[in-house]
């Protein structure tokens, strides 16, 4: 059984039935004629085999960048294997802003829109046109357009009603030569005179220092999710924590950061059975001396239980857990 220790990021040991090889669209439609894949892969970022997987996976190895424009926009086709932050320096190195604030997320170009991922105020979503995947029901690619996709804070069609039936092959992208830099959001604020390229640096410098290398320490980035909560529940936690840091999302709901609720019930820096909370990212759980998917389960549960007790708030994860068949919710 093929080995799924370096297939996610996160490292632990674990082993697949099968794992079958997308480089060309050609192989997704030959493929789909003798099997119908239980998983679709990336670069596993935002993935986490708990234990050995019996169903069959699918690996996004997917190629190829078009770069397009006209006298307003410019025009991105990736296919959906394409690193993500490697499509960030190949815009930010032709001068081609937006994508600046996304720089260093892990994961394939492909996962970024299952995601919706987001940074420092940037949604990818803001650019995407279309994306285009493979049916696996009537085995044909479509064409989805941005607003049918249902995009919200990491969330899209992808996650639903398309989850396990759609191969996400390309995306399209328009990203305007005039745009504002959003620079709202921590150190940003303090760029004199922003640009594409000292965005860039910034949110990569502000990332190194944060966040543990998945090369060095096994990770999927950020575990839990930020909570969105009604503005009567962040009331009352504010009048007991008056430093609580928070985001206006709309005039009804506040974004408070999962990392300050872990971090304020003292689970920064500990360590249990081997996974542990990174004591410079508590949002960050980490494989940090040879773990296993039951400690990490267990660590995570322990986490949920205490914000919820603490601050009456239900975190959900990020990743996905994958158990033995099929995902696992905490």
């Amino acid at each position: 059984m093929p080995s799924l220790s370096a297939l996610h990021t996160f490292g632990l040991d674990a082993s697949a039935q099968t794992v079958s090889r997308v480089d060309t669209v050609s192989t997704l439609f030959a493929l789909a004629q003798q099997q119908f894949p239980n998983l679709i892969l990336g670069e596993g970022s935002n993935t986490i085999f708990t234990e050995d997987y019996t169903g069959v996976i699918w690996q996004n190895c997917l190629s190829g960048i078009t770069f397009s424009e006209d006298a307003d926009c410019h025009y991105i086709s990736a296919a959906s294997g394409e690193n993500w932050h490697a499509l960030v320096c190949r815009c930010v190195d032709l001068n081609i802003g937006g994508f600046e604030n996304l720089a260093l997320i892990p994961g394939t170009v492909g996962a970024a829109p299952i995601q919706n991922i987001g940074a420092y105020g940037v949604e990818v979503s803001k650019f995407i046109t279309e994306i285009e995947y493979f049916d696996l029901k009537d085995k044909s690619l479509k064409i989805i357009c941005t607003e049918d996709c249902q995009f919200g804070y990491r969330e899209s069609i992808f996650k639903h009603q398309l989850r396990d039936v759609a191969f996400i092959t390309k995306v399209m992208f328009r990203l305007p030569k005039q745009y504002e830099y959003v620079v709202n959001y921590g150190e940003l604020a303090a760029l004199k005179l922003p640009s594409i390229e000292s965005i860039f640096q910034t949110v990569i410098k502000i990332r190194e220092n944060k966040l543990p290398d998945p090369r060095n320490v096994g990770n999927a980035g950020s575990f839990f999710k930020n909570p969105i909560v009604p503005i009567n529940i962040f009331t009352r936690l504010q009048n007991e924590y008056e430093d609580i840091p928070h985001y206006l999302v709309s005039n009804t709901h506040v974004k408070i950061p999962a990392a300050w609720l872990i971090e304020r019930l003292g689970f920064k820096g500990q360590i249990h059975e081997g996974i542990q909370c990174h004591p410079q990212q508590a949002l960050v759980l980490t494989n940090y001396a040879s773990g296993t998917g039951r400690a990490l389960i267990d660590f995570a549960k322990q986490i949920k239980a205490a914000v919820f007790k603490r601050f009456g708030i239900a975190l959900e994860h990020e990743v996905q857990l994958m158990g033995q068949t099929e995902r696992i919710k905490l």
